[in-house]
């Protein structure tokens, strides 16, 4: 009797003992289960995070790949504009006396009319008549190009206008430090100087 009680206590404590181990290993299984959930829920947060710097890194390259074709274009265009200025420049040096030169045939057309009349002329006053002709012709020509003389005979003497050849004494008290007499003309151009006078001052 007391054998049979023993040997059901030992089975009941064998019971337990794998009942306590199968609650164990449950346990264990449950652990591991909520560390694969953990891992499952860090991962995706590293990947999306891996993609949002990767997509960055990329929008940053196109960034700087579209700036730097901008440059290209930029350049090119500078350059293109540069040679065509440049090119412009040229024609224009090239060319600038051309509007001058065209209306100053007509007058060279005169003169040599008047040349091939003074062999024929027999009076001296047809001869005059013609160079007047061409002086005022060509004067009119000057002045509508916006060129007038200067100024200078008899007036008060301007460094600004005038360049002194020389002195003499003046002859009438009225001139002294006035122009007494004019060696070459000068010009404006539009109201610049472009030719001093160069004239004789009283004093």
């Amino acid at each position: 009797m007391g054998q049979k009680k023993n040997k059901e206590k030992k089975e009941s404590e064998k019971d337990m003992q794998q009942a306590q181990q199968a609650q164990q290993d449950i346990n264990s299984e449950q652990d591991k289960n909520e560390e694969v959930e953990i891992n499952d829920s860090v991962e995706p947060e590293e990947d999306a995070k891996e993609k949002k710097e990767s997509q960055k890194e990329k929008s940053d390259k196109e960034k700087l790949e579209e700036l730097n074709d901008k440059y290209i274009r930029l350049a090119a265009e500078y350059d293109n504009y540069r040679r065509r200025t440049l090119k412009e420049k040229m024609e224009l040096a090239k060319s600038a006396g051309e509007d001058i030169l065209v209306n100053i045939l007509p007058v060279m057309d005169d003169f040599e009319r008047g040349l091939e009349s003074i062999d024929k002329a027999k009076e001296v006053d047809a001869i005059k008549e013609g160079v007047y002709l061409i002086y005022n012709k060509f004067k009119e020509f000057l002045k509508q190009r916006g060129v007038k003389a200067i100024e200078a005979k008899e007036r008060e003497f301007d460094t600004d206008l005038h360049e002194a050849v020389t002195k003499i004494p003046a002859p009438e008290e009225e001139l002294k430090g006035k122009v007494v007499d004019v060696i070459e003309k000068g010009y404006l151009l539009n109201d610049k100087v472009i030719r001093y006078a160069k004239v004789v001052i009283g004093e």
